[in-house]
This record gives structure tokens, sequence and C-alpha cells, in this order.
């Protein structure tokens, strides 16, 4: 599911009416606003923060050079993509870094918010940076809890400290001075959650930040649980003065209303999202580029990054001589399958291109026909996948058995394949076309 999709959805069905409008009498803003206030509490945003968000759009929507202007929807749904960065935070905020290592990260939340496996991934993402992470097991309580962080710290290939069940003040402070010796400039504390607040866990995680001082206390958040997570940011961050969030399970059926809502109540940041189960789905929280994907604008920046850790600047350069020179084979189509697989989810990247996740909302795009399209190749002899005009009957028989598939499902990817050659030349022959 897409990030926001719900909220999304009935956002751009309220600004499509009004653009279709022309001029507006200060009237219609008034009745959308009416709108956006009903769309965000049905998004579990907090009702505060809704009245105030509302109030503040509508003082600066109905302004003389608003409804003066030619494109007064167009400076309407500016003001709201303006108000709803300022709302999660006018930038994004990076990780505190201490000018003298380790920086020690002190991660804390309720269990079942993805706690243990967000370590893990902050860990492998730091980790991508440049920086030495250490992932420090500081939950004695919850059964094992200390093994899935070595199962976790496996697969992110990032070392684990643990001293068993011995007091966890005690862990935190032997992890720091391990990880001076050994040249860790990153500890994170996976420290214990429990069910529900109260004051034996927050006596803990208080004499944890005692002893060891925290560069950075996050608060691991389950973003489907709505109205409650802004209940358990406030109680966290008035005993733990919390640096900032980070929002798991965003990629889920969830509404939206924590990351809309947690900085206003709390004045700190989100600084990471969770969007998916693997160890490499976790983003830096950017509020400018979540309002526009809110509001159907796309996040070039975003998909540009993912490209850009998918493919290298060598892989590019060779498939757009290929482009050029007209020579693509069902070689390089695999290349490409797997550089998008890298990705993330084809519907989740299409929302990122402005202007067409929108449109396709309700379009389901079947990820299984890729898998089956690589079959095919697959079964294709080498001299096939590079000269595809020589599969003719016989072959195109022994591809479909060799693959599972059907002769029509054969037929279909070499034709999709040839479309596709056709559109690159034309596009190479397109006056003014660059690559």
């Amino acid at each position: 599911m897409a990030l926001f999709s719900s909220l999304s959805e009935k956002f751009n069905h309220i600004f499509s009416k009004l653009t279709k409008r022309g001029r507006l009498t200060e009237l219609e803003i008034k009745e959308a606003m009416r709108e956006v206030r009903i769309a965000l509490l049905e998004a579990d945003v907090n009702y505060m923060v809704a009245k105030d968000f509302v109030k503040k759009v509508s003082e600066k929507a109905v302004g003389d050079e608003v409804l003066k202007s030619l494109t007064p929807a167009q400076q309407v749904i500016k003001i709201v993509r303006d108000e709803l960065t300022e709302l999660m935070s006018s930038n994004h905020q990076k990780l505190a870094i201490s000018p003298a290592p380790p920086t020690i990260i002190m991660m804390c939340g309720l269990q079942g918010a993805g706690k243990t496996t967000m370590c893990a991934k902050l860990g492998a993402h730091l980790k991508k940076s440049g920086k030495k992470p250490l992932l420090v097991a500081c939950d004695i309580y919850r059964p094992a809890a200390i093994s899935q962080l070595q199962v976790v710290g496996k697969q992110a290939n990032v070392e684990v400290f643990e001293k068993g069940t011995q007091n966890p003040v005690k862990t935190a402070k032997q992890a720091v001075e391990h990880a001076k010796k050994q040249g860790f400039d990153v500890v994170i504390l996976d420290t214990a959650g429990r069910l529900h607040i109260n004051e034996e866990l927050m006596n803990e995680l208080k004499a944890i930040k005692k002893e060891v001082q925290p560069t950075e206390i996050l608060l691991v958040i389950d973003s489907m649980t709505g109205q409650d997570a802004v209940t358990v940011a406030e109680s966290f961050n008035n005993a733990l003065d919390v640096t900032g969030f980070i929002l798991t399970k965003l990629d889920g059926d969830t509404r939206g209303g924590a990351a809309l809502s947690v900085k206003a109540i709390t004045g700190k940041p989100i600084k990471f999202t969770g969007v998916g189960e693997k160890i490499g789905d976790i983003e830096p929280f950017y509020p400018d580029r979540i309002a526009s994907r809110i509001l159907g604008m796309g996040d070039v920046l975003s998909l540009i990054e993912k490209a850009q850790e998918a493919v290298s600047e060598e892989e590019a350069k060779k498939l757009e001589k290929k482009i050029r020179e007209n020579s693509f084979t069902f070689e390089d189509y695999l290349v490409q399958v797997e550089n998008m697989k890298k990705m993330g989810s084809l519907q989740d990247i299409l929302q990122m291109i402005p202007g067409v996740g929108s449109k396709l909302k309700n379009v389901q795009i079947d990820e299984n026909e890729i898998a089956i399209n690589k079959c095919i190749i697959q079964s294709m002899t080498p001299e096939e996948r590079r000269n595809p005009e020589i599969i003719k009957a016989s072959r195109r028989q022994r591809i479909a058995k060799g693959s599972g598939t059907s002769v029509q499902q054969v037929n279909a990817l070499l034709r999709q394949f040839e479309q596709s050659k056709e559109m690159m030349k034309m596009l190479k022959n397109k006056k003014g076309f660059r690559f």
C-alpha cells in the first residue's frame, strides 16, 4: 500500500473539485477546508492538530493574493503543502553526531512497535553511510529479545554486544567502553519495552540515560496505532526528553495520523520511517517530500536516490549506450528487473512520479507477471536473449514448456519487448531529446 494512500486519495478528491472551478470564492475555500479537517480526523490526526492546521491554511487561503490570482486552486494547494511540511517539521532533521566518538543512540518504545528490528535497520543504514555501528542488547525481560537482536544484527552485518541477563545499565556502560576500545563510532542501545508504559520501565530508561549520556534518544512508534501513538510519544518525551521519533509500518494500512501529529504535540521531529519488512526498508524522513506525496505531487528526489542506490553510474551509462544504439536485449531486461526489485515495489515507485501515482491509485500492478516474464527469459538460450528475432514457433513452444508458461504468454512478452524497443527508438530520434 502506498504511503498515506487513504488521506492522499481524499485530498486529491477535495482539490480536484477546486481546480475545476477556476476563480474561487471565500465560501468555496471554507467548504474545502471543512472537508480537509474531516479528512485529517478520519486519518486519525489529533483533533487539536487538525483544527489548528485548518485554521492556519484558511487564514492564508482567503487572502486577496489567492482569491484574485489566476490560479487560486493551485495557490491553495501550495499553502496546504507548505503547512503540511511545517506540521511535520520544516526540514529533514539529521541524526546528531557526537564530536567525541562513539555517538550513542538510545532506542526506546513499547513492545510490538518493531524496535529491535529497527535497531538493525538503523545499523545497516549507518554502515552504508560509512559508519561502524555496534548493536547492544539491553532488553533482558522479553523472551528471546537478545537472540532476536543477534539474528537481525547478522542480517544487517552489524556486530551485537550482549551480556546476558545482567543489569541493562551495566551492559550499556560496558558496551560504550567496548566501542571505544574497538573503534566503533556508533552505539545503538536496544532497550527494554513493555506492553504499556509503567514506572519501572521509565526508571530503568532514565538510569541508562544518566549512565551513558546518549547523543540521541529515539522513540520507535507503531504508526498503525493512530491516536495512541501520540499518547505514547507524550509520555516518553515527558520522562526522557526524546530527541526524535522513528515511525514503523508506514507501508501498512496506516492512516498517517501519528506522522502528522507527533511533531505538533511534542515539538520533536520524525527522523526515520520503516517502510517494509527487509533490513534495508528504512528511509530518512523528509517532511517536504512526504507532503508532496500526500498531495499526489510525487517525490522525484527520493526516486532518484533509490535509483542511484540500485544502479551504478557505470551500469546507467551502459544502458544509455544500448538505448542509443538500439541494441537493448533480453539480457539487459533481466538486469533492469533486478535493479527495479532493489528499489522496492513497482506500485510505490509509481507513487513517486509526479502526476502518475494519483492517476494509477486504483490500478493493481501484478508483480507476479514480472516474475513470470523473468522465468520465460531464463528459459531462452543466450543466443535467443541477444537476438529475439530468431524465436520462431518451435522455439516458443520449447521456451513455454521450459518456463511452465503458455505459448501465448511467450508471444505477449515478445510483443511487449518489441514495443519497448520501438518506443526507445522514437525517443532517441525525437528532436531535442537527451538521455
